[in-house]
């Protein structure tokens, strides 16, 4: 059981001004040594969380539980938990190993003891040789590397990192998701990790807890996150969306029959509708289109009206008109055999029925 409740959110409520919920009863279990992001936009009470389970913030009711023993009233010191910020937070007037070495000290460890954990640390972020440098002498990257290493000098069982690769440039971001990634395999410690990009979270992560407006809308791993989204927010914050608006007239065995505005009627899977004459947004991922499809089988149907097409290097991004929708995004890689389409040009595109998901109506409001 302490396997699965490492770390256990229970009726947890967040509240600054006694009013507004920032975060509203949440309920969330996390395994020993599972890599779990909370994602979400700003506001969304992710950090919040994070900050709770830190010790920095107190939560207004529920209980937060670290291998099955609560620690609402214990302080951030004593909570064992490393912690690793987007600023880096290191001391600037320090040199490397002493950053590395302060968590230590003030532990009492021996000498021999923080010099084991040191190097050992120094080599798993591959930072050996720059013991002595002062942080002013690192890039950002490297920086960003000793702040890892801080957090795991001292061998907790759970590291927490809020926006940690926020400050770095698109290079650096994408190697310090490898290099943290590779840190946790080989440690198989806990981490639980905050950020607002998608791509990291779905880089990154063993399971995925998407916010919003202080409750979690779906959690799962990142393919479910991505593939089969649970609701409209999801489908629209995770990756790049297609919706198409329409009403259910029929719900049969495992789908279900939609009417878009043009009449036209497709099929769905109806993943949180659940009547006839109900409004739904139909759910489509860009790079699922086909333009022009040479079958029909299990395929819906739809015209479309190309409008602008942007080169992306290895993959084209075309721009439609389908169905009222004038930004229906079609993707797909740019070799040889990728469609030839003009501006004006009117095509058929295709979607499979069971990539096509019918979620609760947004209407305009997404």
């Amino acid at each position: 059981m302490e396997e699965e409740n490492f770390v256990c959110f229970e009726s947890i409520q967040k509240s600054y001004d006694g009013e507004n919920l920032v975060v509203k009863d949440l309920n969330l279990n996390i395994r020993k040594g599972e890599f779990l992001t909370m994602l979400g936009p700003s506001g969304s009470g992710k950090t919040t969380c994070l900050m709770m389970l830190s010790g920095f913030e107190t939560a207004t009711s529920g209980e937060i539980r670290l291998k099955g023993k609560p620690i609402n009233n214990v302080p951030p010191h004593k909570r064992g938990i490393g912690m690793v910020f987007q600023n880096y937070a290191l001391f600037p007037h320090m040199t490397v190993e002493e950053n590395l070495t302060f968590p230590l000290i003030v532990r009492s460890m021996s000498q021999s003891d923080i010099k084991r954990r040191v190097d050992r640390v120094l080599d798993l972020v591959e930072l050996q040789g720059y013991e002595k440098r002062m942080p002013s002498q690192l890039s950002g990257g490297q920086q960003q590397r000793v702040a890892v290493a801080r957090a795991l000098v001292f061998e907790p069982e759970l590291i927490l990192m809020d926006e940690p690769l926020g400050a770095l440039d698109k290079q650096l971001r994408e190697q310090m998701q490898y290099e943290i990634k590779r840190i946790h395999m080989n440690l198989q410690v806990t981490i639980v990790y905050v950020t607002h990009d998608q791509s990291e979270a779905l880089t990154m992560s063993d399971r995925v807890a998407v916010f919003n407006e202080g409750l979690i809308q779906q959690i799962s791993d990142p393919v479910s996150i991505y593939e089969r989204p649970e609701n409209s927010f999801v489908a629209q914050f995770i990756g790049e969306n297609n919706q198409l608006q329409g009403t259910i007239s029929k719900i049969r065995d495992k789908y279900c029959e939609v009417v878009l505005a043009s009449g036209k009627m497709i099929k769905a899977l109806p993943i949180n509708v659940s009547k006839e004459n109900e409004k739904t947004s139909i759910s489509l991922r860009p790079e699922k289109i086909i333009i022009n499809p040479k079958t029909k089988n299990n395929m819906n149907i739809v015209d479309g009206c190309m409008k602008e097409l942007i080169f992306g290097g290895d993959q084209l991004c075309m721009h439609f008109e389908v169905e009222g929708n004038t930004n229906f995004i079609v993707k797909q890689a740019n070799n040889a055999s990728c469609a030839q389409i003009k501006k004006g040009e009117k095509v058929q595109l295709g979607f499979i029925v069971d990539e096509t998901r019918a979620l609760d109506y947004t209407g305009d409001s997404i």
